[in-house]
C-alpha cells in the first residue's frame, strides 16, 4: 500500500492537533481524480474547522480548502493527466478530505485547468482569495470612482481586493486595527488608510460624510451594525467574511439596525461554478505573472510545520496570504 504524509485532526483544539502523519494514498475513481498538491493556502475557515465549530465535519479529517497541483491519476471525465490545476471548495476539506497533504482525491467537475507561468507558491496564493475577492466585487457591481471600504484589509481576501478594486478603478478605503500595517495597504494602492480603533463608523463618515458607496466586510457577525452605518443611503455591504469568528449578529432587528436604503449582501465562493471560477481565476493568475498585481503570498511554511503556520495566522501575523508546502 503506497502512502502519503498529511496532516490529520483527530479531534477538534488548537493547531497542536494538526498532527502530520503516514496515511493510505488514495487512487482515482470514476469521478474523482488525484492531484499532486504543489501548494495549499491557508484560510480562517480552516481555524474554524479546526476548533469544531464548522457544522457537520467529522474527525479525522484532513483540512484544506484550496490547492493548486497537478493531475496524477485521471478520473473518467474531466482534466488530463499533467494537467495544472486548482481547487476550492466544494466541501473540500470537510466532507470529504482536502488540501493539507502531499495528494488529493478530488471531484473532477470541480477542478479549473490553469494554464501560467507561475511558481507554485504564488499560484497557490490565488484560488480561494482572489476567487473571493473578485466575487465580492461583483456582488457590490461599484463603478469606477466610487467610494469602497475594505474592512479587514490586511487579510488575505482583504489585500486580493484592494488589489482588484484599484485596478477596476475605484476610490479605496482600506481598514486595519494594527498601524504598523498602514504602510502596506498604502504600496497596494489605498487611497486612504483608517486604522479601526473601534469606530469604524465614525472613521469613515469623518473621510467620506456622505458614507461609503460599498463596504466589504470581512469581518462578520455584530461587526456588520457598524458597516450598515459605514454606509451611505443606496449604498450596499457585501459580508465575505468571519475574521471575528461569530457566525451571526445578536438580537439583530433589520428596521432598528439597518439604515433606510442600505442593502446587504454576501459572497460565498462555494457558490462559485468551476467554469465560470476558472476563467476568472485564469485571468487573475496572467494579471500576477504579468506584474499587474500582487499575489499577495506573505509566508509559506512546509507541511511538517503547519500546527506553527495555523499558530501564525491565527495570532493575525501575516499581511497576505499564507501557504503551506507539501
Amino acid at each position: 500500500m503506497e502512502t502519503m504524509r498529511a496532516a490529520v485532526v483527530d479531534r477538534p483544539g488548537p493547531p497542536e492537533v494538526l498532527v502530520v502523519r503516514d496515511v493510505p494514498r488514495p487512487t482515482a475513481t470514476a469521478d474523482r481524480a488525484l492531484v499532486r498538491v504543489r501548494a495549499a493556502g491557508l484560510n480562517r475557515s480552516e481555524i474554524m474547522t479546526r476548533q469544531g465549530h464548522s457544522p457537520n465535519v467529522r474527525f479525522p479529517r484532513v483540512l484544506g480548502i484550496e490547492c493548486v497541483g497537478e493531475v496524477v491519476e485521471a478520473a473518467e471525465t474531466g482534466p488530463p493527466v499533467g494537467t495544472t490545476v486548482a481547487a476550492v471548495m466544494g466541501e473540500m476539506g470537510r466532507a470529504y478530505d482536502g488540501g493539507y497533504a502531499e495528494f488529493a482525491l478530488l471531484p473532477a467537475a470541480r477542478l479549473m485547468p490553469l494554464s501560467v507561468e507561475l511558481d507554485w507558491s504564488t499560484l497557490g496564493a490565488l484560488p480561494e482569495t482572489f476567487l473571493t475577492a473578485h466575487g465580492s466585487l461583483g456582488v457590490l457591481g461599484l463603478a469606477p470612482g466610487q467610494r469602497l471600504v475594505i474592512r479587514a484589509a490586511t487579510s488575505s481576501v482583504g489585500m486580493a481586493a484592494l488589489s482588484l478594486a484599484v485596478a477596476a478603478g475605484l476610490d479605496v478605503a482600506a481598514t486595519t486595527r494594527n498601524p504598523g500595517k498602514a504602510a502596506a495597504l498604502e504600496q497596494h494602492g489605498a487611497a486612504h488608510v483608517l486604522v479601526d480603533s473601534g469606530d469604524f463608523a465614525g472613521e469613515v463618515r469623518r473621510l467620506w460624510p456622505d458614507g461609503a458607496d460599498g463596504v466589504l466586510d470581512l469581518v462578520g457577525g455584530p461587526s456588520l451594525r457598524d458597516a450598515f452605518a459605514a454606509t451611505a443611503r443606496g449604498g450596499i455591504v457585501c459580508n465575505s467574511g468571519l475574521l471575528g469568528g461569530s457566525w451571526v449578529i445578536p438580537d439583530f432587528e433589520p428596521l432598528a439596525h439597518m439604515p433606510t436604503g442600505v442593502k446587504l449582501a454576501v459572497f460565498d465562493s462555494a457558490s462559485l461554478e468551476p467554469a465560470v471560477a476558472a476563467l476568472a481565476l485564469q485571468g487573475i493568475a496572467e494579471d500576477v505573472a504579468a506584474g499587474r498585481y500582487s499575489a499577495h503570498l506573505h509566508k509559506t511554511f512546509p507541511l511538517e510545520e503547519i500546527a506553527e503556520a495555523h499558530a501564525y495566522m491565527e495570532a493575525n501575523r501575516a499581511t497576505g496570504k499564507v501557504v503551506v508546502i507539501p
